[in-house]
């Protein structure tokens, strides 16, 4: 009975494991993932070159070890060659195999050489798409340097925000949660993109598989990569250098699409910027109904992350909001940690956001989590606030 009492347990244990396995294995590719792009053509034949000739010597080395191993064993009475080093092969060995090996991997590396070449010459031309890509602590902004609207006299490029999804809103439809995120970059398939990378902050890194872009983003310098992309598709990458608490909170998401759809897009894109700089440059009394319900949706969108969506933060690096002294104090000292940060914290300057959208903040992180303030700042504050900092 204890016999099939203990067999019985090892057949649930191994059919828990073999269910287990299953379900991880529909997560696991066994391989890179198909590429998107030309250059990530070009490293994924290289890898595969490079695994079939590694195939091919594991056979034919686990054959000629098995065959020794078999053949020349004691017990068939074999006795060890003591005078195999005199032989011709035991001479010209140490001259034959090398030279092999070196073979193999010039073969290998004659590829490799001209990809990587291929991956470090950002080729130049007006054919070319220029998308800035700029890492945050812990979100990505992109601007298409191609693509601008004039706001107040001057061109401004066409810029994205990129945020992921919490996990309530990261559905089926989505890449899942850590993966979707807000706003994908989007970009037209049969493009060439060069990527210009740099950072706000700390060290980021813009890594997307399937486009086989990788480059650190540096604070105060930019680099550059680029991509030809041959399919359209939707591709999942994250930040691929640790970057600070949230890092695992910035992932990637690139759609690429058609042209007409990537032109119907850049067009809204345009008029969603036109329509929030009219919106954000009207001169007037905004209720505290309206102040609170834009600052509710930007404070979620772009407090929310560091301070959390109930304000309570997350003590010590990111301190709470409610019953703050900053948040519950004298308003132009809320209003100058807003528009210029506060060194040696994580606390970042938001003075590029507008007027108005820093108004709505300010008022809704005074009014709301039980803070009840009641004071209502006005662009107007945040406008004179600026100039105030450039005297």
């Amino acid at each position: 009975m204890a016999a099939i009492s203990k067999r019985l347990g090892a057949l649930s244990v191994f059919s828990l494991l073999a269910g287990w396995a299953g379900t991880a294995g529909a997560e696991m590719a066994l391989n890179f993932p198909e590429p998107a792009a030309g250059v990530a053509q070009e490293i994924y034949d290289i890898h595969m070159l490079t695994s079939a000739i590694a195939t091919v010597l594991l056979v034919i080395i686990f054959a000629f070890v098995g065959y020794s191993l078999y053949y020349h064993r004691k017990s068939r009475g074999y006795r060890a060659d003591q005078r195999f080093h005199e032989t011709w092969f035991g001479q010209w060995s140490w001259i034959i195999v090398p030279i092999l090996v070196l073979g193999i991997d010039l073969t290998i590396a004659g590829s490799a050489q001209k990809t990587l070449e291929k991956v470090w010459e950002v080729p130049k031309g007006e054919d070319l798409l220029d998308v800035k890509v700029i890492g945050h602590q812990w979100w990505w902004e992109y601007e298409y340097l191609d693509h601008s609207v004039e706001i107040d006299g001057k061109p401004k490029p066409v810029r994205v925000e990129s945020r992921y999804l919490p996990e309530d809103q990261a559905g089926e439809d989505t890449a899942g949660y850590l993966r979707a995120v807000d706003n994908p970059l989007v970009l037209p398939v049969g493009k060439k993109v060069r990527f210009l990378h740099t950072s706000a902050d700390v060290l980021h890194a813009f890594w997307v598989p399937e486009l086989a872009v990788k480059k650190d983003a540096i604070p105060g310098y930019v680099t550059e990569t680029w991509v030809d992309l041959t399919r359209e598709g939707r591709f999942s990458g994250q930040c691929a250098e640790l970057c600070g608490t949230w890092h695992s909170r910035m992932p990637i998401e690139v759609e690429v699409v058609a042209e007409a759809k990537f032109k119907a897009w850049m067009e809204g894109q345009k008029q969603t910027m036109l329509a929030a700089a009219a919106e954000a440059a009207m001169d007037k009394d905004w209720t505290m109904e309206e102040l609170m319900a834009k600052g509710r949706a930007a404070y979620n969108t772009k407090c929310a992350s560091c301070h959390q969506i109930t304000g309570k933060g997350l003590p010590p690096a990111f301190p709470g909001l409610v019953g703050s002294a900053i948040v519950t104090g004298p308003i132009p000292e809320h209003l100058d940690i807003v528009l210029n940060g506060k060194e040696g914290t994580a606390m970042v300057a938001w003075n590029t956001l507008t007027d108005l959208e820093l108004a709505a903040i300010i008022t809704y992180e005074r009014n709301a989590w039980g803070n009840d303030k009641g004071d209502l700042v006005q662009p107007r504050d945040i406008k004179a606030a600026r100039t105030l900092a450039v005297k």
